[in-house]
């Protein structure tokens, strides 16, 4: 069959609520480029209106009467992959929910809060609208619709552009930046896991909401050989260690004598995230210069290709994951077409070439 001319991304809204339901609705049918095919309330009916017509990207929620949305998800992906963004209330250990919805396929996840949610969907409607653009083009075994790319807060609003003068002189000590989005969980934890156990300190910005970054990283710290934790204000990079960046906190490297620590700041949104990989890879040019290797991985829109050029302008070693092995060829896509990207490479040889890379000489 042809591909639709200039098609719109049709999306399927589960949520045992009637009032998330029709907020969801609102919200996603204002934008031409989508249009809401059908509501359901449970698993069982979004089944039914599936063998009807296929949805290009399903909004799930979690907790939901006759089968969980984790179950659904899973049945979904083992039968006909599509992309499913989970829209759920994150408190507790709901956290550990979310990280299964992520393992078991979920391209991104947007966090409502218990109450007032239907106030919450309706002032967030550039970033649901922006995930379900994303989610449409995931590579799910084939590409679909790019995401495009907006305007917003550069890196200036948090740190002043790097200089020659701030970045530490070469030193034997060397360490590595990341930044990832849509489909980074799970590129992390492949990276993550193949890193042996003396490697560079490594720091992490993955866009995810506040109080899911430290249960994902206690959740790749019981799988990687390596220590991962949250970062904290005060933080020292240490070989062997990996710190990701909390959730709705940018999280900066300073020089500290002849070493390197972390700094988590609040301050506004730069490229539309909090924390923001823009402003981690600045700072990372600003205070390692040439001891640095970025690297930019999975994610939509842009943020981090404006940081990463900084950072191969600074003298640090650069790499990107190429289109293939991303769930969504958004950053690094644009990373590369800025000139930030000094060799793009699939996600199985990202390790070993930035363990080669902080080793060069």
């Amino acid at each position: 069959m042809p591909p639709r001319a200039n098609p719109v991304i049709r999306v399927l809204v589960v949520d045992d609520s009637a009032a998330v339901r029709k907020a969801m609705t609102d919200v996603l049918s204002a934008d031409p480029a989508i249009r809401v095919i059908a509501t359901a309330a449970d698993p069982f009916a979004a089944a039914r209106r599936m063998r009807e017509e296929v949805p290009d990207v399903i909004t799930l929620d979690v907790e939901m009467p006759r089968m969980d949305g984790i179950t659904f998800l899973r049945k979904i992906m083992a039968q006909h992959p599509i992309p499913v963004v989970v829209c759920s209330s994150l408190v507790g250990d709901k956290s550990e929910t979310m990280l299964q919805a992520l393992e078991a396929g979920a391209v991104d996840i947007v966090c409502k809060p218990e109450i007032g949610v239907s106030r919450f969907l309706h002032d967030s409607h550039d970033r649901l609208r922006a995930v379900v653009k994303a989610a449409a083009g995931a590579r799910l075994g084939k590409a679909r619709h790019p995401a495009p790319v907006e305007g917003k807060l550069s890196a200036d609003a948090m740190l002043p552009p790097p200089s020659s003068a701030t970045a530490m002189a070469r030193t034997t000590e060397r360490i590595i930046a990341i930044g990832a989005s849509t489909g980074g969980t799970e590129a992390l934890r492949s990276l993550l896991c193949a890193m042996p156990e003396n490697c560079p300190a490594i720091v992490i910005v993955q866009h995810m909401p506040e109080q899911f970054t430290a249960a994902f990283a206690r959740r790749l710290d019981g799988l990687a050989r390596i220590s991962v934790r949250e970062a904290r204000t005060g933080d020292r990079l240490l070989r062997g260690q990996a710190l990701i960046a909390p959730g709705n906190w940018h999280t900066v490297v300073v020089r500290s004598g002849a070493t390197y620590q972390v700094e988590v700041r609040d301050g506004p949104l730069v490229s539309r995230h909090r924390p923001s990989v823009d402003v981690l890879f600045r700072s990372v040019a600003r205070a390692a210069g040439r001891n640095a290797v970025g690297v930019i991985m999975t994610g939509m829109g842009d943020d981090g290709a404006r940081g990463l050029k900084e950072m191969r302008d600074a003298g640090a070693r650069t790499l990107g994951q190429d289109e293939g092995s991303c769930v969504v060829y958004g950053m690094p896509k644009e990373a590369k077409k800025a000139g930030a990207v000094e060799e793009e490479l699939p996600l199985a040889l990202l390790p070993a070439a930035a363990l080669r890379l902080a080793g060069s000489p």
